[in-house]
C-alpha cells in the first residue's frame, strides 16, 4: 500500500489531475495573470501604484477572509504605559512626542503570536508581534513591529501566499500554531527571500521567555523629517531592560501543556505586582546621501543594517504600568496601522510597507464593523478629531452643523491648517519610472544576511538552530520539499545544510555554502543579557517534611530582596513540618507545576542525612530538567546530595563552603552564607549556562 507519504502524494496527484485550478493563474474576474511576485511600481525602486488591480484584489480578498478574528496576530496580550524621550530629537524629526523629556506620551502595547488562532498556545515557535500605539498631542502614531527585525517577503503582493503557506493546511486545518508542516516549507524552499527570517524563526528568538524579555523592531526603513524638511532614514529598535532571554524548544513544548498562557500571564502578573516592564527605544539613522552606501537595499524588509555599521542610538524609554480592564474592549479591539503617522515621520518606497499601509485599514473595516472603529476608546486619539466624515456602523458621535468643505454656513469650519501650523506634510520626493512588474536588482541577494545571522550565533545557538531545522523539516511528509530546503540552506552555510540533512534523511548537498563569512556580535543572545538584575525571575524552592525552614526563609528573603519571585513547592499543597517542628506554608504542589515554568531551582537541606525530597520522583525530575535546560541550580546542606545523585559529569559540588560551577551553586555549611546568595544571584542573572556537562542519571 506504500507509506503514508506516498499515499498523500498519490492523493495530491489524483486531485490535481481533475482540478480546474490546475490551469493558469487568474484574477477573480478570470483574467489570466503572468506575474504575481511583484507589485506594479513606478520604476524598480519606486512606490507601489494603486492602479494595480490584481494587487488590490488579492490583498482585499485576503484581508476579508476571516471574521471577526484577526487573520494573523489573533492571540495577544496588551498593556498601557507611557513613553518619554531622553532629549529633544529635533535634529532629525519634528515629531512632537520626541522633543521634550518632561512630557510623557501615553501608549498601549499589544504583544502577540502570528500564526495561531486565539485558542492556541503562547510558547509556539513563531514570530511575535510588538505593536505600540502612541497617543501623541498631534494624533495617534502606531509603531507596528515584530520581535524579528526582518520579514519573510520583500513585496506585499506575496503576503497572502506566505500566510496561506504558514497557516494550517487547508484540507484538514492542521497544525494549529505551528510552522512544522509541508506547505510552509514548500513555500520557503521555492522563495529564497524567506531564508533570513527563517534563520530567526529557527533560532531561540522565536520562543521568548517573556514578552518583558523580548526585543522589538519596526522592520521597515522609515523616514524621519525635521522642521526644515530634511529627511533621514530610520530603523526602530526596542530593547528590554531585563535583557533578551528565550526558552529552549523542549521547554516551549512542555509549557504548551503545563501553562498555555505562559507569556500572557507573565506580563499580566508582573504589572499587577508593580514590576513594570521597560524598554529603551533606539534608532539607526542613515543620512539620505548614504542611501546606497550598503551592500544591500535599505528598502528591502528582509535585510538589517548591522549595528557594527550603524550603531543604535537610544532616544527614549517606555514603561508599561497598567493592565487593561476588559480584554475584549481593549486588547481585542485595539487597531494598529502602519499608516498612522504623525508630522515628522514618513514612509519610504519599501514595497512591503506600502502594502501594509493599504492592507491594515482595509482589514480593520471588516473586523471591527465599519469605519468608526477609531471611536472605540482604546483607538481614540487624545488629540482633537475634526472631520467631515459622518454616519456609518457604530457611529457614537452626535454631529452638528455642516459636513462638507468648503462651506460658509458652518463658518468655514473645520478649516485647513495654516501653512505655519502643525499639519502633516508629505516628504517631497521625486518619483518617476515606467509602470512595470519588476524587482530591483538590489533586492536579489537572499543568502548573505541569512549567513550573517548564522555565523553571528554562539555555538549553543547554532546547535539549537540545527535542531530546530531537524524538528521542523522532520514533520514534512514530502521528501522533495525536505531536500529542496536543504539545497537552499547550503547556499547559506554548507555545514548547516549537512547537519540538517543528516538528521532528516536526505542527501547532503554538494554545494558547500556562501563565501560570506562576516559576523555581527550584536545579533547573539550572548550580548543581550540585560542589566544584571534578577527582578521578576521565578525561583522554585523544593520543600518537604524535615526541611530546614530557617535556612529556606533566610535564602528566600535574600532572593526576594533582589526582586525575584520565590515559591515553595512540595509534594502536596498545604504545609510541611520543618526540622524545628514549625509548619512551613507551601505555595504550590509539585504535580501542578514543572521546571519549565521557573527560571531556577533551589534544593534546601535538613539538619542531618539526605532530605526526603530526594526520594520524590517528581522532585528529582524537576531538578534534572532544570539542569538539562541550563538553568541555575542551587543546593544547601544535605540538599547537595540530590545533585550528587544526578551525577553531573565534571561539575564540582561543595564539600564544605560555597562552590559555584557553571550555574550550579552548592554549600554544605549548616547555614546559608551571604556568599551563597551572591553566587546564586549571579548564576540567575546569567539566565542559562550552556557550557554545562551532561548528567549521567
Amino acid at each position: 500500500m506504500g507509506s503514508p507519504a506516498d499515499r498523500k502524494q498519490e492523493q495530491r496527484e489524483s486531485f490535481h489531475a481533475d482540478d480546474p485550478a490546475a490551469g493558469p493563474l487568474t484574477t477573480d474576474q478570470g483574467v489570466e495573470v503572468d506575474h504575481t511576485d511583484d507589485s506594479l511600481a513606478a520604476g524598480e525602486r519606486g512606490p507601489t501604484l494603486m492602479e494595480d488591480f490584481h494587487f488590490r484584489e488579492k490583498l482585499t480578498h485576503f484581508d476579508h477572509e476571516r471574521i471577526p478574528e484577526r487573520v494573523v496576530h489573533a492571540r495577544g496580550a496588551g498593556a498601557y504605559g507611557y513613553f518619554e524621550p531622553y532629549e529633544s530629537c529635533a535634529e532629525f524629526t519634528r515629531a512632537a512626542f520626541l522633543q521634550d523629556p518632561s512630557v510623557r506620551t501615553p501608549v498601549f502595547v499589544r504583544f502577540s503570536t502570528v500564526q495561531g488562532p486565539k485558542g492556541s498556545a503562547d510558547t509556539v515557535r513563531d514570530v511575535r508581534g510588538f505593536a505600540t500605539k502612541f497617543y501623541t498631542s498631534e494624533g495617534n502614531y502606531d509603531l507596528v513591529g515584530n520581535n524579528f527585525p526582518v520579514f519573510f517577503i520583500q513585496d506585499g503582493i506575496k503576503f497572502p501566499d506566505f500566510v496561506h503557506a504558514v497557516k494550517p493546511e487547508p484540507h484538514n486545518d492542521i497544525p494549529t500554531g505551528a510552522s512544522a508542516h509541508d506547505t510552509l516549507w514548500d513555500f520557503v524552499s521555492l522563495q529564497p527571500e524567506t531564508l533570513h527570517a527563517i534563520m530567526w524563526l529557527m533560532s531561540d528568538r522565536a520562543i521568548p521567555r517573556s514578552y518583558r524579555m523580548m526585543q522589538g523592531f519596526g522592520v521597515h526603513t522609515f523616514r524621519f523629517v525635521n522642521a526644515e524638511g530634511r529627511g533621514t532614514f530610520v530603523k526602530f529598535h526596542w530593547k528590554p531592560k531585563l535583557g533578551v532571554h528565550s526558552l529552549v524548544w523542549d521547554e516551549a513544548q512542555e509549557c504548551q501543556g503545563r501553562n498555555p498562557d505562559f507569556n500572557r500571564g507573565d506580563l499580566w502578573n508582573a504589572i499587577e505586582a508593580g514590576e513594570y516592564p521597560e524598554w529603551e527605544l533606539g534608532v539607526q539613522l542613515v543620512p539620505e546621501e548614504d542611501e546606497f552606501a550598503f551592500d544591500f537595499d535599505l528598502l528591502d524588509a528582509t535585510k538589517i543594517i548591522p549595528e557594527e555599521q550603524v550603531p543604535v542610538r537610544p532616544i527614549g524609554r517606555m514603561v508599561l504600568d497598567r493592565n487593561p480592564e476588559n480584554f475584549f474592549a481593549e486588547t481585542e479591539q485595539v487597531a494598529f496601522h502602519t499608516g498612522n503617522v504623525v508630522p515628522g515621520i514618513d514612509f519610504t518606497n519599501d514595497p512591503l510597507l506600502q502594502a501594509r499601509n493599504f492592507s491594515y485599514l482595509d482589514t480593520q473595516l471588516i473586523r471591527l464593523g465599519g469605519p468608526n472603529f477609531t471611536q472605540i476608546p482604546v483607538n481614540r486619539p487624545i488629540a482633537p478629531v475634526r472631520t467631515n466624515q459622518r454616519d456609518g456602523y457604530h457611529q457614537s458621535a452626535i454631529h452638528r452643523g455642516t459636513n462638507y468643505f468648503p462651506n460658509s454656513l458652518g463658518g468655514g469650519c473645520p478649516a485647513h491648517a495654516g501653512a505655519d501650523g502643525n499639519a502633516y506634510t508629505h516628504y517631497a520626493e521625486r518619483v518617476d519610472g515606467a509602470k512595470i512588474r519588476k524587482r530591483s536588482e538590489s533586492f536579489k541577494d537572499h543568502y548573505s544576511q541569512a549567513a550573517l545571522f548564522f555565523h553571528s550565533m554562539a555555538d549553543w545557538e547554532r546547535e539549537h538552530i540545527v535542531a530546530a531545522f531537524r524538528f521542523e523539516l522532520g514533520k514534512v511528509d514530502a521528501m522533495t520539499v525536505r531536500a529542496r530546503t536543504v539545497e537552499q540552506l547550503a547556499k547559506v552555510d554548507g555545514e548547516l545544510a549537512a547537519e540538517v540533512a543528516r538528521g532528516i534523511g536526505v542527501p547532503e548537498p554538494a554545494e558547500q555554502g556562501t563565501s560570506y563569512k562576516q559576523e555581527s556580535p550584536a545579533l547573539s543572545l550572548e550580548s543581550l543579557r540585560g542589566d544584571g538584575s534578577i527582578r521578576t525571575r521565578q525561583i522554585a524552592v523544593l520543600v518537604t517534611d524535615g526541611v530546614d525552614a530557617e535556612q529556606v526563609t533566610a535564602v528566600r528573603e535574600a532572593l526576594a530582596a533582589e526582586g525575584a519571585v520565590v515559591e515553595a513547592l512540595a509534594p502536596a499543597d498545604g504545609t510541611v513540618s520543618g526540622a524545628d517542628g514549625e509548619l512551613y506554608t507551601v505555595d504550590r504542589a509539585l504535580p501542578t507545576v514543572a521546571s519549565v515554568l521557573y527560571d531556577a531551582v533551589l534544593v534546601p537541606g535538613g539538619p542531618t542525612g539526605t532530605p526526603p525530597v530526594a526520594e520524590d520522583p517528581d522532585a528529582l525530575r524537576f531538578v534534572r530538567s532544570a539542569y538539562l535546560h541550563g538553568k541555575p541550580v542551587g543546593a544547601l546542606g544535605s540538599g547537595v546530595d540530590v545533585l550528587a545523585a544526578l551525577d553531573p559529569e565534571g561539575v564540582t559540588l561543595s564539600a564544605g563552603s560555597v562552590v559555584a560551577d557553571r550555574g550550579v551553586v552548592t554549600d554544605r555549611s549548616e547555614r546559608a552564607a551571604s556568599e551563597f546568595v551572591r553566587e546564586f544571584v549571579a548564576a540567575i542573572a546569567a539566565h542559562r549556562h550552556w557550557d554545562r556537562p551532561p548528567v549521567r542519571h
